[in-house]
């Protein structure tokens, strides 16, 4: 029986790309050949005949003519003789031979309890990979299948199950093993990268490739989830917390403020929504902030960012670690320098060599050159307590040399020369009874 032909069989089959997709194979459309028909492979290139579901021939680059000489499956299959011009059918493959460096890949889903911060934080991971084509048989016939054109989009579809369970398993056992956290991630690129290349080199030569690179790029917070933008948020707050050297109760307190002075100014331009009232709070807020005894609330929302404790004021023993009094016993201390905690009764700061410079009221370590503390906004005269000789028996703030009355709150200092006169300070002589200046009775 012969072979029908409902349009002439064709000449020449080639193929050139002509756009900057990358394809890794190629089905020609036309399948009517003959023994005369010439087949060009470019370089980089390997052309594969099929006919009955099996593989008829194995081309290179160059131009070849398909006769029963480079084809002697044809005389057995088709009984042709040498010679003269045959018909037959047969499916003819293209594959691209060139190395492939840079498909992306990307990965979800990527819960992870995380050791900085302790608490679950959604990650996705990204990267790039190279694979190349060794078997183009195999390649073919067990990833290609009945596709007309193999793209790098295809390769990635067909790629992502392996990537993604070996991606997931390789990244969450990797941070949780080592104790790694999100924020030291990074450092690790390299050496996930390797692991999970290692781990799935044998996967590809069953379908005819070889991975030639894997790269993990980054490792990032979920920011497509509503969660995970909340903790990108809140990261991005804590570390802009760090830089100011306020706090997470700072902020809201500066925020509330803010609101309340927009609410007061909408009052004054004609608005009916009650900012009025929140104005006037504000503005009792920042007299709190300014103030020099900062007490209640906004005393308690002003602490320092690294953490100084309370110490000191009535009421106030900040879970008994605080005690009332520059003289009240040995206590915790943090260090106006460094930060670091340290006893009292310790004349330096053991971590840094900073000089212990106590509040007198509270105790609280504070700066050299501080002009009140940075606990209880007691006044500090000439940086701290520097050179002063007694204490205001009201406030407790040291008094500076010669002074008769506090300067923090006003109470009448308590005068140790005999000599001059409690009221006004004026010099007596010994035998004097009265004050020459006010009269005031010695």
């Amino acid at each position: 029986m012969g072979i029908f032909f409902k349009k002439p069989f064709i000449d020449v089959v080639e193929w050139s790309p002509q756009s900057k997709e990358v394809i890794y194979a190629y089905h020609h459309p036309e399948n009517n050949l003959s023994t005369a028909t010439q087949l060009i492979v470019r370089e980089s290139q390997v052309a594969l005949l099929f006919s009955k579901g099996q593989l008829l021939g194995k081309f290179g680059p160059g131009k070849h003519t398909l006769t029963t000489e480079n084809l002697p499956l044809l005389r057995e299959w088709y009984g042709f003789l040498t010679g003269g011009v045959n018909p037959f059918f047969a499916e003819v493959w293209f594959v691209n031979l060139v190395n492939t460096f840079a498909i992306d890949w990307e990965i979800d889903g990527l819960p992870i309890f995380d050791n900085d911060y302790q608490t679950q934080v959604p990650l996705i991971a990204r990267g790039q990979y190279g694979l190349k084509v060794i078997d183009p048989e195999k390649f073919v016939i067990k990833f290609v299948g009945t596709l007309h054109k193999f793209t790098e989009e295809d390769m990635t579809t067909q790629s992502m199950g392996e990537i993604c369970s070996k991606t997931k398993s390789m990244i969450l056992q990797y941070m949780l093993t080592n104790k790694i956290g999100f924020m030291q991630i990074a450092a690790y690129l390299d050496n996930i990268s390797m692991n999970l290349r290692q781990s799935m080199a044998s996967f590809w030569p069953e379908v005819g490739l070889e991975l030639t690179k894997f790269y993990v790029n980054s490792i990032e917070v979920d920011k497509s989830t509503a969660e995970g933008r909340k903790i990108s948020e809140a990261m991005s707050q804590q570390a802009a917390q760090k830089i100011t050297g306020r706090t997470w109760q700072q902020e809201q307190m500066f925020g509330t403020a803010n609101n309340a002075i927009d609410g007061l100014t909408g009052a004054i331009g004609g608005s009916s929504n009650g900012g009025l009232l929140g104005g006037l709070m504000a503005i009792q807020m920042m007299n709190g902030m300014s103030s020099g005894n900062m007490g209640g609330v906004a005393s308690g929302m002003m602490q320092p960012a690294y953490g100084q404790p309370a110490m000191g004021g009535a009421g106030n023993d900040n879970a008994g670690q605080a005690l009332a009094g520059p003289g009240g016993g040995i206590r915790p201390v943090y260090c106006a320098s460094c930060s670091k905690k340290y006893m009292s009764n310790q004349a330096f700061c053991p971590h840094c060599g900073h000089k212990y410079n106590p509040c007198p009221k509270c105790g609280s370590d504070n700066a050299d050159t501080a002009k009140r503390c940075v606990s209880c906004g007691t006044q500090l005269m000439g940086g701290a307590q520097a050179g002063s000789s007694s204490f205001c028996q009201g406030c407790g703030a040291p008094l500076a040399p010669g002074a008769m009355f506090c300067a923090n709150c006003g109470t009448r200092a308590a005068m140790a020369d005999d000599n001059r006169c409690t009221r006004c300070g004026t010099e007596m002589q010994p035998s004097a009874k009265f004050c020459p200046v006010c009269g005031n009775k010695r």
